[in-house]
């Protein structure tokens, strides 16, 4: 398994460990339990957060700019139906 492998690997796992956090954050019965779960959804955010800008510092995760009339056609969209 490659670096790149292994970084993809990595930041999936967190991503899915920041949706569990979640989850547990929003259904926690006790402030104690929410507590817990808010400072780990916020520590694995920060873990996320890492590795995603080094897998774009090397070339590993690329984003493109969207276009303005996309954006303009979605807001559109969404302005109209709830209008």
């Amino acid at each position: 398994m490659d670096d790149k492998c292994t970084m993809e690997n990595l930041l999936l796992t967190t991503k899915g460990a920041c949706d569990l956090y979640l989850h547990g954050t929003i259904e926690s019965p006790t402030s104690n339990v929410h507590q817990a779960f808010s400072s780990a959804l916020s520590d694995t955010l920060a873990m996320q957060d890492t590795i995603y800008k080094q897998m774009q510092q090397r070339g590993w995760y690329t984003t493109e700019q969207a276009q303005q009339q996309k954006l303009d056609q979605i807001k559109q969209k969404y302005t109209t139906a709830t209008n």
